[in-house]
């Protein structure tokens, strides 16, 4: 792709995002959101494979669905109240339309269908933005009406989230996938405290998107797309497979790791909020998306693969690591001990 076109893209990724997180009017979020929906489109479909125009398509018409619902969803709002403020919406049939647009646009269960296929033909850096960036202005929405949102359906739809997530993602072999069903399992972990404390929604959203671009980063330095080819690539770059192992555990949300963090504080939370039973729920579903990571661990690392391969393996490559993944594995792996100091601030 042409330089000049890619700084576009970045940039109108960069506008788009900074438009809806900082607007308090219904179009303007609504406007952004569709910037961040046109900038991205070409990043998806650049490689021509059919793959890739499939996954444009069907990107492109949810996303398109859900900006529609945005928009029908603050009209009747206005329609009611008189008033296009984004936090002040009270309609609670505005609030179940809002609700569902944002669940699609983010990939909440039951409408997740669209996101493992979408992050499946895409590129790595693209997947890595779909699952970071373009998340970052839905949950900046739910973060700005969660006052107004029921608690009860936000509820449901994270148990089921992280119940399919966890459930689908067993038997897959490709690597994007996987990662997007770890995605939709962050997501309910994300929607069942938002109604609660929506400051731990945000510091649920950060550690993730730390971890998952420490994931995707080491993945494309290693070129690896599916398990097969990631039981080799510990000959290329022992030292960073390594630490691949440790964030994958984190990501998890295993203690002592980072990932442990979140959950954590969530499971205080809910059970301080008497919602023990769901905490109790929630935590037994997270424990099926911890066998896929476990598995993409063991792949991972020098330990041989129980079965051949027919991949050659390959030797050591002395190309430099990216120092941005350096950074990013070492805080994945080392912030639990600062919980204390969030436990005061949430």
């Amino acid at each position: 792709m042409n330089p000049q076109a890619k700084l576009i893209f970045a940039t109108s990724l960069l506008l788009g995002t900074t438009i809806t997180i900082s607007s308090n009017h219904w179009i303007t979020a609504w406007a952004g959101l569709e910037i961040n929906t046109l900038a991205i489109l070409p990043l998806i479909s650049k490689s021509h494979h059919p793959r890739a125009i499939e996954a444009a398509t069907k990107y492109f018409l949810i996303q398109a669905t859900a900006s529609a619902l945005v928009l029908f969803s603050s009209m009747t709002n206005a329609w009611w109240t008189g008033q296009w403020d984004i936090t002040q919406l009270t309609n609670p049939t505005s609030c179940l339309i809002l609700t569902s647009a944002i669940a699609m646009k983010l990939g909440l269960a039951p409408f997740h269908f669209w996101f493992p296929e979408v992050l499946q033909g895409s590129p790595l850096t693209t997947g890595l933005l779909l699952s970071t960036v373009m998340k970052f202005p839905p949950i900046t929405l739910l973060f700005m009406t969660s006052h107004s949102l029921n608690p009860t359906l936000l509820t449901c739809m994270a148990i089921l989230s992280t119940a399919l997530g966890g459930w689908m993602g067993l038997n897959q072999t490709q690597i994007r996938k996987i990662l997007a069903f770890s995605s939709i399992s962050h997501l309910g972990w994300m929607a069942i405290i938002l109604s609660y404390n929506p400051k731990l929604t945000l510091l649920n959203f950060y550690i993730y998107v730390m971890m998952t671009t420490a994931v995707f980063l080491t993945l494309n330095s290693t070129k690896t797309l599916k398990l097969s080819t990631l039981m080799t690539t510990w000959t290329k770059m022992p030292s960073l497979n390594a630490m691949l192992l440790l964030t994958l555990l984190s990501l998890a949300g295993l203690p002592p790791l980072t990932g442990f963090l979140p959950k954590w504080l969530i499971i205080q939370e809910l059970t301080k909020q008497s919602m023990a039973p769901a905490a109790i729920m929630i935590s037994l579903l997270s424990l099926l998306g911890l066998f896929f990571y476990m598995r993409l661990a063991y792949c991972a690392t020098i330990t041989l693969p129980p079965h051949t391969t027919n991949h050659m393996k390959q030797w050591h490559t002395h190309k430099p690591t990216n120092v941005m993944i350096a950074i990013l594995t070492t805080l994945s792996t080392t912030l639990l001990p600062i919980s204390p100091m969030i436990s005061t601030i949430t």
